[in-house]
């Protein structure tokens, strides 16, 4: 540039300065500018991703899918109620779809036919349910049955809940735990001096107290340390939204909004009481139960542990498999049961006649 240009373009920016719009602009230029450069950057390096993402065009044999928007795919489509959103959406693209939730495909599978299809004659190829992080960080890696790839470790897992458990001769065996608590449980609803009372509430604690006494034993039934709340967090945690399962690139924002913190803390407390119990009962197993030095409760964890100490499981089974099973079995048997009861009496309530069979 000559010294005369230069020299103009000197005085035009000195007056552009001096001048009271001048200095407006500039003013306001400054702050504004850089988010908004910021801003456009930041999309430009996520479409950017999403192309690179994308792998080069291929024939697939796809179901039907809505129009899925980049980053967040079909989660836009999903109102209040999920179950109305995906019913609407299955009467347009038919019973079998696809959608994608963030980047999470998934097949949504709305008629009865589609759905024994999947679930007995493709059982196996579906039979692996998608480890999200609040199982990896409460089952101590996804390490029990509900949440187990499926494998070796699965079909032992399940192998010993249902023998230990669940198969016909256990379920008779803890008969009597079932009419003692639901006794309670009448005994309470019939002492309520109001009209009015919570059911969830007694159907959760009854349904608590049930499977504590089946799995960790007589004990829980003294005193349940806490773990009918502790486990009902946990539940409440496995099936909360986390940005980073169908986002991860936004994962931080977990770690924000204190999701990762909550993690940490239920899983540290339900460990401690996993450990309490589980040690309590190798002292057992070592010094016999005041039964001439031969330990007989046959509550779950105990069963587990005197099968481990024997040497007669078929694998391998570490303490961490054993806690994410306890879990599993709290999880899977205190909400899930009280919930369906709950339902139960609203609809006897609702169906009159029913409800007089019922009674009768």
């Amino acid at each position: 540039m000559d010294p005369t240009s230069h020299k103009n373009l000197h005085q035009l920016l000195h007056q552009i300065t001096q001048s009271p719009y001048g200095q407006s602009i500039i003013i306001h230029f400054k702050p504004i500018s850089f988010p908004l450069i910021f801003f456009f950057l930041f999309l430009f390096f996520l479409i950017s991703l999403k192309l690179l993402s994308t792998k080069s065009p291929e024939i697939k044999n796809l179901p039907p899918s809505p129009l899925q928007l980049p980053i967040i795919g079909n989660l836009h489509q999903f109102g209040s109620l999920p179950h109305r959103s995906l019913a609407c959406l299955s009467e347009k693209y038919g019973p079998l779809m696809l959608l994608k939730l963030g980047r999470t495909p998934t097949l949504i599978v709305s008629s009865s036919k589609l759905a024994k299809e999947v679930m007995k004659s493709h059982d196996i190829i579906f039979s692996s349910r998608s480890q999200n992080t609040a199982a990896k960080s409460l089952l101590y890696g996804c390490h029990d049955v509900a949440f187990a790839s499926y494998g070796e470790h699965w079909r032992q897992a399940k192998k010993l809940c249902v023998l230990e458990l669940l198969s016909p001769n256990r379920v008779e065996y803890f008969q009597y735990i079932r009419d003692e608590e639901v006794g309670k449980l009448v005994e309470r609803i019939g002492g309520e001096s109001s009209g009015v009372i919570n059911l969830n509430q007694l159907l959760v604690s009854t349904s608590n107290h049930i499977v504590g006494r089946c799995v960790l034993g007589e004990k829980f039934k003294e005193e349940n340390d806490g773990f009918g709340e502790v486990t009902r967090k946990a539940m409440v945690l496995l099936t909360r939204f986390c940005v980073g399962d169908a986002f991860p690139w936004f994962g931080w924002i977990d770690v924000l909004r204190g999701f990762r913190a909550e993690l940490k803390a239920c899983f540290e407390t339900l460990d401690k009481l996993f450990e309490k119990v589980i040690d309590e009962r190798r002292e057992k197993l070592k010094m016999g139960d005041d039964n001439n030095g031969f330990y007989d409760e046959k509550d779950f964890v105990g069963i587990m542990l005197k099968l481990q100490q024997q040497d007669a499981l078929h694998y391998h089974f570490t303490m961490e498999d054993i806690k994410a099973i306890l879990l599993d079995m709290f999880v899977g048997g205190t909400d899930t049961t009280a919930t369906g009861l709950e339902w139960t009496m609203a609809e006897l309530m609702r169906n009159p006649t029913i409800m007089k069979k019922v009674q009768e």
